[in-house]
C-alpha cells in the first residue's frame, strides 16, 4: 500500500503539509488552534472604535455587527471553529446575551440547514457553558 492519499482534498492538504514542512520544519508540529489563542478577546468598546463608531456613528452596533458575522458563519456551515467560538466570545463582550446568540443561529437553520445550526450550536456553548446570563 502507499502512503499518498487518493482523495483530491487529502492529497492537497498532505502537498501543503509536506511543503510547509520543507519551507519550516517547525510547521511540522503547527496546529491552526493556536491562532485562537492569538487573539484575545477586545473590549467592548476597542469593538464599537474598530468596527462602526468611528466611520458611521449612527450605524450597528458591535454586538449587532458580531451577531451577524456569526450568523454568516452559520450559513457557511459553521466550518471555521474558531472564528465561530472568537466570533461568540466577542459578542458577549459587546453585551450580548446568551439567548440573543442562541435566537441568532437557531434563525440561520431556515437558511443554512439543521446541521450548521446544530454545529454552530455546540461551538457556541463550548464557550457560553461558564457564562452565566444575567438577562432573560
Amino acid at each position: 500500500m502507499t502512503d499518498t492519499p487518493q482523495n483530491p482534498f487529502d492529497l492537497m492538504m498532505k502537498q501543503a503539509q509536506d511543503m510547509a514542512k520543507a519551507m519550516n520544519p517547525a510547521m511540522e508540529n503547527f496546529s491552526p488552534k493556536g491562532f485562537e489563542a492569538l487573539w484575545p478577546t477586545m473590549p467592548k468598546e476597542v469593538m464599537e472604535m474598530m468596527f462602526g463608531n468611528t466611520v458611521n456613528k449612527d450605524g450597528l452596533d458591535a454586538k449587532t455587527r458580531l451577531l451577524l458575522t456569526l450568523a454568516g458563519l452559520t450559513c457557511q456551515g459553521a466550518q471555521a471553529d474558531a472564528a465561530v467560538r472568537q466570533t461568540v466570545r466577542h459578542a458577549l463582550e459587546a453585551g450580548a446575551r446568551k439567548q440573543e446568540i442562541v435566537e441568532a443561529i437557531g434563525q440561520m437553520s431556515v437558511f443554512a440547514g439543521i446541521p450548521a445550526m446544530t454545529r454552530a450550536l455546540e461551538l457556541a456553548q463550548e464557550v457560553m457553558g461558564d457564562n452565566e446570563d444575567t438577562g432573560q
